[in-house]
C-alpha cells in the first residue's frame, strides 16, 4: 500500500484519511498511512479524544467505578477481549496487577506513555473507550465501555485525567532497528541452563533464567531437551483447543502487548475459523488468532514445588511469543492430570536431525 509522505502525514490529513476510510480500524489505517495508532488518535484531539495525564495507578484505580468494560490487549497476532469488572486492582510503584472475577491483568507501567479517552459518534450509536500507548505509538491496551457501564463514572474519571495538553500532534518515539536474533546456544550455556531449569520451584523463575543467561525464550525452548520442550505440528493447537471444549478442560490463555499480559481462566465452548484467524467466541471471552503467523508451536514444562506445569507456546517466525495456553490449576496444587493428558499426547513435528545439530554448538 501507498504511504503517506511526512509531509502530507499532518493531523488534518490522517483525519481525512479516516473519514475516507470509516469502516478501517485505526490499526490497518495507519499501517496503510506509515504513522502510529497513537497519531491516529491525537490527530482527533478536541474532537473525538481527550488526552489524558498518564498517572496509571489513578487511571487502574478508577476503573472499577466504570462497571462492566470490555477489556482488549493484542499484539501483531493475537486479540484477547474480556468482559468484567476492574476489581481487585494493585499498584504499586514497580507495575501493577489486577486480580479481578474476570479481568486478570500484569501490567508494566513504564509502557503506558500515551493515553487518551476516545469518543466516537455514529448515525446508530456512540463508542466510548480509554486507550494506551507506548512510546512508539503501539497499543498497550484498551477499556471499551459496554451498555451498562457506568457513562458518568466515566466522564468523571476523564475529567480526572485530562491533561492540559490536548496538541493534535504526539512525540512519538522512532523505533530502534533490531537485527536478526542469533539462534545458537553453546554447550556451556546449554548445561547451565538445563541445570537451573532443572531446578525451578516456581514457573516465575524462567523469566530470571533467561536474564541471567542473557536468552531469548524461543532459544531456550528450541535448546533444551525433549524432557522440558519439544516441538508440535502446527494442527496440535486447534486439536487442543477442541478437546478442552469437548472435555470440559478449563484453561488459561495469556496474551501480551508491550504493557500488558492478559489472561482468561476458564472453560471454552465455542471455536470458529475464518479465514486465516481461529477464534474463540465465548459470552466473556473474544479470542482472535492469527493461525498463519505461527511459525513454531512448543509444548514447554517447567518443574515446580508442586509437580510441572506444561504450557502450549506459538512463536512467529522473529522468534517471538504470540499466546500461551496452561491448564487451570489452582496454588498449591499440580498440574491438572486431563490437560497433562492432552499435552502429552498431541501430535508432534518431525525434527530434521541436522537442524538440532545446528542449533547448538
Amino acid at each position: 500500500m501507498a504511504q503517506m509522505t511526512t509531509a502530507d502525514s499532518g493531523p488534518e490529513s490522517i483525519r481525512q484519511a479516516c473519514l475516507d476510510n470509516p469502516k478501517m480500524r485505526e490499526r490497518d489505517l495507519a499501517l496503510k498511512l506509515g504513522v502510529s495508532e497513537a497519531d491516529i488518535i491525537a490527530s482527533w484531539c478536541g474532537q473525538r479524544s481527550t488526552r489524558l495525564e498518564m498517572r496509571i495507578n489513578n487511571i487502574l484505580n478508577g476503573l472499577e467505578s466504570l462497571g462492566e468494560v470490555m477489556a482488549l490487549t493484542r499484539n501483531e497476532s493475537a486479540v484477547h477481549e474480556k468482559i468484567g469488572v476492574y476489581d481487585g486492582v494493585r499498584t504499586s510503584d514497580r507495575g501493577a496487577i489486577v486480580l479481578g472475577e474476570d479481568i486478570d491483568l500484569r501490567i508494566k507501567g513504564a509502557a503506558w506513555v500515551h493515553g487518551f479517552a476516545v469518543e466516537k459518534h455514529a448515525a446508530e450509536n456512540t463508542t466510548r473507550s480509554l486507550q494506551f500507548f507506548d512510546a512508539y505509538g503501539d497499543a498497550v491496551h484498551k477499556i471499551h465501555l459496554r451498555p451498562n457501564s457506568d457513562l458518568k463514572a466515566f466522564n468523571r474519571l476523564v475529567a480526572q485525567l485530562k491533561g492540559d495538553d490536548q496538541n493534535e500532534v504526539l512525540r512519538i518515539k522512532p523505533r530502534p532497528q533490531t537485527g536478526s536474533r542469533p539462534r545458537v546456544v553453546h554447550d556451556a550455556d546449554l548445561a547451565d541452563m538445563r541445570n537451573r531449569w532443572a531446578a525451578m520451584k516456581d514457573v516465575h523463575q524462567f523469566a530470571g533464567i533467561l536474564r541471567r543467561l542473557n536468552l531469548t525464550r524461543h532459544q531456550a525452548v528450541s535448546a533444551i531437551d525433549d524432557e522440558f520442550a519439544w516441538q508440535l505440528h502446527k494442527s496440535a493447537l486447534l486439536a487442543a483447543l477442541n478437546i478442552c471444549v469437548t472435555e470440559d478442560i478449563p484453561i488459561m490463555c495469556f496474551v501480551a502487548s508491550p504493557g500488558v499480559v492478559q489472561i482468561h481462566s476458564g472453560p471454552i465452548h465455542q471455536i470458529k475459523q475464518m479465514g486465516p484467524w481461529l477464534n474463540i467466541l465465548d459470552p466473556g471471552f473474544h479470542l482472535h488468532l492469527r493461525a498463519d503467523h505461527i511459525d513454531e508451536l512448543w509444548a514447554v514444562r517447567k518443574p515446580n514445588k508442586d509437580g510441572h506445569v506444561t504450557s502450549l507456546e506459538a512463536y512467529n517466525g522473529n522468534g517471538d511469543l504470540i499466546i500461551q495456553f496452561f491448564g487451570v490449576r489452582r496454588e498449591g496444587a499440580d498440574e491438572r492430570n486431563d490437560w497433562r493428558l492432552v499435552m502429552e499426547n498431541l501430535p508432534k513435528r518431525a525434527v530434521d536431525p541436522s537442524a538440532i545439530s545446528n542449533a547448538v554448538a
